[in-house]
C-alpha cells in the first residue's frame, strides 16, 4: 500500500512540474538601487522581493575598487552552516571586485537549490559585519492559464 501511495505521489508531482515552464525569467539587481554594497541588510531584501524562480537573473552592481570605495566580490558559499558562519573557506568566487562595475555581474539561476550568497572581501567580513549575504530558492515558474 506504501509504494502504491509514492508511486501516486510521484506521478502527481512529475505532473505539475511538467505544467511548469521555466521559459520566462526576471532580472533583478540585488539590493535596488542600492546595490551590493557595506552595511544594507540583502537577507531581508531577498524576502521582501522574492519569490525567484528557475531562470531568473540576478544582478549584482557595485564600484569597483579604487581610492575611495572598498572592493566587494560575490561569492557562492557551499552550505547553509557556511552561510551563518560566513565561512568563506569552501567558497566559490563568482564575481571578482571588478565585475560589478558598469552594467554589472549577473548571476542565472539554473539550479532548484539554495544559493547562498556572501561578499568575501576582507576574509568574510563584509559577510558577517555588513549584513552582505542572502540566500535563495528559485521555484519552477508554473503556467497561468
Amino acid at each position: 500500500m506504501a509504494i502504491k501511495c509514492s508511486h501516486q505521489v510521484l506521478i502527481f508531482f512529475l505532473i505539475a512540474v511538467s505544467l511548469c515552464s521555466v521559459t520566462q525569467a526576471d532580472t533583478t539587481v540585488v539590493g535596488d538601487d542600492q546595490g551590493w554594497r557595506f552595511g544594507f541588510n540583502y537577507a531581508e531584501w531577498a524576502i521582501q522581493n522574492g519569490p525567484f524562480y528557475l531562470n531568473d537573473t540576478l544582478v549584482f552592481k557595485y564600484d569597483p575598487p579604487n581610492g575611495t570605495t572598498f572592493p566587494h566580490s560575490v561569492y557562492l558559499l557551499h552550505d547553509y552552516w557556511s552561510y551563518l558562519r560566513c565561512d568563506m573557506r569552501r567558497a566559490k568566487l563568482v564575481a571578482n571586485p571588478i565585475k560589478g562595475g558598469g552594467e554589472g555581474f549577473n548571476f542565472v539561476l539554473k539550479k532548484w537549490q539554495p544559493h547562498y550568497f556572501a561578499c568575501g572581501e576582507r576574509g568574510g567580513f563584509h559577510c558577517r559585519a555588513g549584513l552582505m549575504k542572502f540566500v535563495v530558492t528559485p521555484f519552477p515558474r508554473c503556467q497561468t492559464w
